[in-house]
């Protein structure tokens, strides 16, 4: 296996009047390509500034980030820019999708910024709907869609540039358990398929859907183990 994510010493301090607050405090961590690893911890804990971290949306205050073989810690903003729309599929808990554009067309969108034809973006764009059961909603708009076709839009889209790490952030945070269960079950999916994935989450029947969990508590590793997933079914 090669490794996707590589960190070390990673740490990140925020200066907030006069205090500074520690967020991450030397973070060192290997995941591997296709792996399905869960980051949990308490509010505080950390978390969502380390998945800022490897996600690219923000630069450590010191030590290294490697990211598919690239070292992406001093990288400036337009390279970070340049790396996320490369490697990094994003799917967010508010699906942050246009409500007056199609699913197809909201698909299109990372395909649009890295300057692929209109023909190409939309054959791309509909064989990601039919991955994800949506080869029927291409023409609907958010507003049409149920939260769980609107979270699967959004994992479409994360997939169109065919990145080499999938980030979720609180993905089923606004979706009933039901609706959560359909959703994790497609992560599964797209990780037996080879895709690893990274799941930022707080709950715990969540997590238990990945591989590998990592908590983080006081912006260090508290605990990093394996784990059965949980049996699902699309």
């Amino acid at each position: 296996m090669s490794e996707i994510i590589r960190t070390a010493g990673l740490t990140k301090h925020y200066v907030l009047g006069a205090e500074t607050v520690k967020a991450c405090r030397g973070v060192d961590l290997l995941i591997e390509a296709g792996e399905f690893v869960a980051i949990m911890g308490p509010s505080g804990s950390g978390k969502s500034t380390f998945m800022n971290m490897i996600g690219c949306l923000d630069t450590p205050t010191s030590g290294e980030y490697w990211l598919n073989g690239q070292k992406v810690s001093d990288l400036s903003e337009d390279q970070l820019a340049r790396v996320r729309n490369r490697e990094i599929g994003f799917v967010f808990q508010t699906f942050n999708l246009l409500p007056r554009a199609t699913a197809l067309h909201n698909v299109e969108l990372p395909l649009i910024y890295a300057g692929v034809g209109a023909k190409e973006r939309r054959r791309r764009a509909a064989e990601k709907l039919e991955m994800v059961g949506l080869g029927d909603r291409m023409d609907h708009k958010p507003p049409e869609m149920s939260g769980g076709q609107r979270q699967r839009v959004a994992v479409a889209r994360a997939l169109v540039n065919e990145p080499a790490l999938l980030l979720a952030d609180e993905p089923t945070g606004n979706l009933d358990s039901v609706t959560s269960d359909d959703v994790m079950a497609q992560f599964t999916q797209l990780n037996e398929a080879g895709q690893t994935i990274v799941l930022v989450t707080h709950e715990h029947d969540i997590a238990e859907f990945a591989k590998r969990q990592i908590h983080l508590k006081d912006g260090l590793i508290e605990r990093d183990f394996l784990n059965q997933p949980a049996e699902t079914s699309v």
